[in-house]
């Protein structure tokens, strides 16, 4: 249980990080769902490379690193990966458009 934990705050700020953009760049003419969509595996793939950077793995021990440390690393790597996932998606998907 302690190991999906992380996992929701990942998806959550991800896809809080994507709305934020979509809502931010006008540029990026996304629909709801793949705002959705990108900004929950932006905030899964972000949380999951700020969690090993920082020095976790997923799958660890939760007491090799500090509790708040995970928190925040999940929280960060979760907005800010979901927000670049869902701008490259809106590039891209713009970039179709044409």
């Amino acid at each position: 249980m302690e190991a999906i934990i992380p996992l929701v705050i990942q998806v959550i700020t991800g896809v809080v990080g994507g709305q934020a953009v979509g809502a931010a760049v006008r540029q990026i003419d996304l629909g709801q769902l793949p705002k959705l969509i990108s900004g929950a595996v932006g905030g899964l793939a972000g949380g999951s490379i700020i969690g090993i950077l920082l020095g976790g793995a997923a799958g660890t021990d939760p007491q090799a690193t500090s509790a708040m440390g995970g928190l925040l690393g999940d929280v960060v790597g979760g907005a800010g990966g979901g927000a670049v996932l869902t701008a490259i998606v809106g590039a891209v998907m713009k970039a179709l458009k044409k």
